[in-house]
């Protein structure tokens, strides 16, 4: 299982168009994901206090796009370098098993939702 932040309003267009092409698609040709162990240092990072966040389940079986585990390209990414997945491709919709709730705490960090602490990590 990977995971992938997104906001509300991007979820709710996804389904409209009936798959996710985020601007990172087009921008570097893959969309950014994170494994269960990655996760909340990504969202601490690129979305501190950011509060219509969504996280996705996504069944790395599922998907019709290829998905490649990649260290970050960013000089500055101040996480381990170790290796992220990313789907380079659209996101089929029938690859993601739940679209979770993420919202920030008040000190506008993150912390892994209940129901997603129980999926294996890395």
């Amino acid at each position: 299982m990977i995971l992938h932040i997104l906001r509300r309003a991007e979820w709710d267009d996804a389904r409209l168009q009936g798959e996710y092409r985020p601007p990172s698609l087009e921008a570097e040709g893959f969309i950014h994901c994170s494994t269960v162990g990655q996760v909340v240092a990504t969202a601490n990072i690129f979305f501190a206090g950011a509060t219509d966040l969504l996280l996705l389940q996504i069944d790395e079986g599922k998907l019709i796009a290829e998905l490649k585990y990649e260290v970050p390209a960013t000089p500055d990414d101040e996480r381990p370098r170790t290796a992220f997945p990313h789907i380079h491709g659209p996101l089929n919709l029938d690859a993601v098993v739940a679209a979770t709730e993420f919202p920030c705490e008040a000190d506008r960090s993150f912390k892994l939702p209940a129901s997603i602490r129980d999926l294996p990590s890395d």
